[in-house]
């Protein structure tokens, strides 16, 4: 398809708009990141083409105006004849699409659909790293010699285009990693729908029982461990709360938890398990205190902008990423790394004092719509592909 002449973004000039591509690894993760990108981009004037594996999200991707393509991969696989056959599948999809600009979203399609649009001489990429997740945040030996392998390939891709970071330390990796610094651009996260996300104004932050509320993937390096031991120091301390975890295992990831160990800790009392939930916006609003850990390769965590959009206090790791959505004293706390004794130290601040809570929970809508909006992030990411089409 060539690109035609429509209108640009309400109050811009007339720009020629062509076909953009989407490289996402799961239709659930380009619907609850990208999915406002997405529809922003079409009512721009581009035709938008996803390509990613199927779950359960196909239709509400091509409701949005959207056509999508099956990517049948299988995240966390190494295998050499399973990875050939993903990189022969995309290159029959990028040959036969053609896209105007290819927009990837994390590690591996950045490594896969990098590689594939640069062999065809697709020079307008958006290489967006989402963090630089479970490979070049673990500390097992594994992943060091996996990383050390993958980085002159991530080299040579994010080279290409324009790469896209979320975050000052991801962008000074990538730096250090050889890639010029023309080539980089910052935008912070994915941005959060403040209609979608907003403060209870029912919730009693003053109520017996506060609950403490860690929405993630179950994985070790998300500080599942540390809230688990925190909650057991904060019980023998004879504080009053819930610990409510949200989310499931991630069978794909070398790092994830198992169902059996997260039941095993419910049973002990320490933790309410709720497992995978899409109403996340009903689900703080039954919290006082959001909660993230995290040792793992961030980006801007996007359930730690939901929660301050919220309005809710946060603790979180003082780590790459989490520490964006956290002015430390004035809507959260930070925390060390891997430290349980500091994050119940850091809980038992805010279960405490109820004032203290409402304080910060105030601060986090605040800068929730100052700098987190996820009108901002969508006229920021158009920009760049402006930028590239000139």
């Amino acid at each position: 398809m060539g690109c035609t002449d429509v209108a640009g973004m309400v109050g811009g000039p007339v720009k020629q708009r062509c076909k953009l591509l989407f490289l996402v690894t799961e239709d659930w993760y380009f619907c609850s990141h990208r999915l406002a990108l997405g529809v922003a981009a079409v009512k721009a004037g581009w035709e938008v083409v996803v390509v990613t594996q199927l779950q359960s999200h196909r239709h509400i991707i091509e409701e949005a105006g959207m056509r999508v393509i099956p990517w049948e991969h299988k995240r966390g696989s190494l295998n050499p004849w399973k990875t050939a056959q993903t990189l022969l599948q995309l290159f029959w999809i990028y040959r036969s699409e053609q896209p105007d600009l290819v927009h990837h979203v994390a590690l591996k399609p950045v490594l896969y659909g990098g590689l594939i649009a640069s062999g065809l001489g697709m020079e307008q990429q958006v290489n967006a790293l989402a963090g630089l997740g479970w490979l070049y945040s673990s500390t097992k030996w594994f992943a060091k010699l996996l990383g050390f392998l993958i980085a002159p390939v991530l080299r040579l891709v994010l080279s290409r285009g324009l790469c896209l970071v979320q975050n000052p330390a991801d962008r000074q990796w990538v730096e250090q990693l050889g890639v010029s610094s023309d080539r980089i651009r910052m935008i912070r996260g994915a941005g959060v729908d403040l209609q979608v996300f907003q403060p209870n104004s029912a919730s009693s932050s003053s109520q017996s029982t506060p609950t403490v509320m860690l929405v993630s993937r179950m994985l070790r390096d998300k500080g599942i461990i540390e809230s688990v031991e925190a909650s057991r120091l904060l019980q023998a301390r004879g504080i009053s709360f819930r610990m409510v975890l949200i989310g499931e295992p991630d069978l794909a990831n070398r790092d994830t938890l198992h169902e059996s160990e997260l039941m095993e800790w419910q049973r002990e009392g320490l933790v309410e398990w709720w497992g995978r939930r899409d109403d996340i916006a009903k689900c703080y609003a039954q919290a006082e205190i959001a909660c993230l850990p995290s040792s793992y390769g961030e980006g801007v965590p996007k359930s730690l902008l939901e929660a301050a959009s919220c309005g809710l206090p946060i603790v979180t790791t003082d780590a790459p990423g989490c520490r964006e959505v956290v002015r430390q004293q004035e809507n959260g706390l930070l925390v060390q790394v891997r430290n349980p004794v500091a994050l119940a130290d850091a809980l038992e601040i805010l279960l405490r004092d109820p004032e203290i809570r409402t304080r910060m929970g105030q601060c986090s809508r605040k800068l929730a719509e100052k700098e987190f909006a996820v009108e901002h992030i969508v006229t920021q990411t158009l920009a760049l592909y402006d930028e590239l089409l000139v």
